[in-house]
């Protein structure tokens, strides 16, 4: 049997599976039996604009919640549209990894540190240290260092990438990235999907009704 929408919550990302139920498709059988492919095509767009809805709420709610720019949100969600033929299941992954702090916001350098939106890291600085964009660095064995600010990260002497720790130059001075967590917003999945699944019942009346006009003014053209 043919459930509904529903959320998977993962280690370090929820998945996200939006399809109709089957008990909802029997509101539509009658047009389901007549003319299938048509109900295929409006099941399709359906799932797909449940899918952009969807996405756009996400980003929305979780950039309000954390404080963050909606396109650092949208830059860890992830759409799998219905392409037709197969089963009729889309699916929007959200990475919840924490997010580098620089990606939330314009950071600004000041003398005390860095802000970033409302945030502030006192006694860190933005520079490119690896790779090749910026980001909010602190020293570890600076007063102002506060894992709070720096999760997803474990203290290590090892020069080079390593869990968000550097060495700036040698391993006398390890460096942490500032980064925001996310997992505030992993209560909220069941709440989405439950979202999900209504407006998904309310585009597929829509678009079955288009469907179903659209073969009735064929048929009185015969």
């Amino acid at each position: 049997m043919s459930i509904g929408s529903f959320s998977e919550n993962r280690a370090s990302s929820g998945m996200f599976n939006i399809q109709v139920s089957a008990e909802d498709m029997k509101a539509f059988a009658d047009l389901a039996t007549l003319v299938p492919k048509a109900a295929a095509n409006a099941q399709r767009r359906a799932i797909n604009k449940t899918l952009g809805w969807l996405s756009t709420h996400i980003a929305r709610a979780v950039g309000k919640q954390e404080r963050i720019a909606v396109k650092a949100v949208r830059q860890r969600l992830r759409s799998y549209p219905v392409e037709g033929g197969g089963k009729a299941r889309g699916k929007l992954w959200f990475g919840i990894n924490p997010l580098e702090a620089s990606r939330s916001g314009r950071p600004r350098q000041t003398k005390a540190g860095v802000s970033v939106g409302s945030r502030r890291y006192r006694g860190a600085f933005f520079k490119k240290v690896y790779g090749n964009q910026a980001d909010i660095w602190i020293r570890t064995a600076s007063k102002h260092f506060d894992r709070a600010d720096y999760p997803d990260s474990e203290v290590t002497s090892q020069t080079g990438a390593s869990s968000g720790f550097v060495g700036e130059n040698s391993d006398r001075f390890p460096l942490a990235k500032a980064k925001i967590s996310l997992d505030s917003v992993r209560p909220h999945f069941e709440a989405w999907s439950r979202k999900a699944d209504e407006r998904l019942l309310q585009i597929l009346r829509q678009e079955m009704n288009f469907e179903l006009q659209k073969y009735l003014k064929g048929t009185r053209r015969v």
